[in-house]
């Protein structure tokens, strides 16, 4: 998969005409995909999604959120009517559409379907995903892609699969563009980080209110402000790479590039942001970064376990200087660990002060004077 050469993340959509105060998400897991996008963003804190619908953030439209899995007051019929008055035209607000799950190519088989969701009332057939995106993805506010199936494929779009799978960009095409004039917007990961899917929300309910500029989205249709930085340069462990130091089996402090990890090259924030409530992220816990966030994964990085191939050569170059970085480090290191000498119990003062206001006693008589002269303000 290759985006298109004119970025349609450059291109500037027309600015909000009209502040939106109402606002419905329609949020389906029902893509090729197993609801963890979902249940990861429950863990989110900032802001947490309860905060959203329920109204606790000020500027913020009304928000109504229609996710079968997260709706417990509502399921079955209950929960598709807003699907089906969103394709209808009639729910009466703007909607953004959430898809979750990667999109299967139901063009490559003569019956059956790979995906759907809820009933068509006048065939009595099951309406597939595929038809529920063609059906409301132009009617949409905005359209967002949660975790890497739906923005990229994923797992299910790795190479032998038999459902044709894809990313929601490939499947509409990288120039789409919503009802508000936004690209898709892709927050990807296996499962997406909790945080950086609320705060991707957060910035388009306020852009919809008109409080907010236009998204910020890189080629790749990523928020440029998450997926800017790579793994390595937020890693705790970077320091052991700078210096040649690697670990050579899990548990080990060190740098975990020789055991697997991808993270120099894999544009992710999860090592500074943690996972849930900052705390956690895959290196800073002992864990491999597998790329999850980048568009071939996991194809181009499997096996996970084994030394990724452009690791070789530069952590090769990086143990040619690192050692002796290292070794002059632990000799300034030993240096900075030792008081200077002025720091002892002495009757000269050695410390390179030039007393103006008093004269220091000759070395006999220190002690004596120290007892009985009065400490002026300026000796003391």
């Amino acid at each position: 998969m290759e985006p298109q050469a004119s970025s349609p993340a450059a291109e500037k959509p027309p600015a909000v005409k009209e502040a939106v105060k109402e606002l419905h998400i329609l949020w389906t897991p029902d893509g090729m995909s197993c609801d963890g996008d979902t249940i990861s963003v429950t863990a989110a804190t900032l802001p947490s999604i309860e905060d959203v619908v329920l109204g606790a953030i000020p500027g913020l439209p009304k928000v109504h959120l229609h996710n079968r899995v997260l709706d417990a007051q509502q399921g079955g019929d209950q929960i598709m009517q807003y699907w089906h008055q969103a394709a209808e035209g009639t729910l009466g607000a703007p909607f953004i559409l959430v898809v979750e799950g990667s999109i299967p190519n139901e063009e490559i088989k003569s019956q059956g379907y790979w995906t759907a969701m809820g009933v068509d009332k006048r065939t009595g057939q099951p309406i597939r995903l595929n038809d529920w995106i063609d059906r409301l993805a132009p009617k949409a506010w905005a359209v967002v892609a949660a975790g890497t199936c739906a923005t990229y494929g994923g797992v299910h779009a790795m190479q032998g699969n038999p459902t044709g799978s894809m990313g929601l960009a490939d499947y509409l095409g990288w120039d789409f563009r919503s009802q508000a004039g936004l690209p898709i917007v892709n927050v990807p990961g296996c499962p997406v980080q909790p945080d950086n899917f609320m705060e991707t929300l957060l910035y388009l309910l306020y852009q919809a209110a008109g409080l907010a500029p236009m998204i910020p989205l890189d080629e790749l249709l990523r928020p440029t402000w998450l997926f800017g930085k790579t793994v390595h340069e937020g890693c705790d462990r970077a320091g052991y790479y700078e210096q040649g130091d690697f670990a050579r089996e899990y548990g080990s402090p060190k740098c975990i590039v020789k055991i697997g990890c991808w993270g120099p090259v894999i544009n992710c924030n999860v090592t500074k942001r943690g996972w849930m409530d900052g705390i956690g992220g895959c290196p800073n816990v002992g864990g491999i970064c597998i790329a999850c966030t980048m568009p071939g994964f996991p194809d181009k990085f499997m096996p996970f376990m084994d030394e990724p191939p452009g690791a070789k050569m530069s952590s090769a170059v990086v143990l040619t200087y690192g050692a002796t970085i290292r070794r002059l480090r632990e000799i300034t290191n030993r240096t900075a660990s030792r008081e200077p000498r002025w720091r002892q119990r002495t009757t000269v003062l050695n410390t390179g002060y030039h007393p103006t206001t008093y004269h220091e006693p000759a070395p006999a008589t220190v002690e004596k004077t120290m007892i009985e002269a009065p400490i002026t303000g300026a000796a003391s």
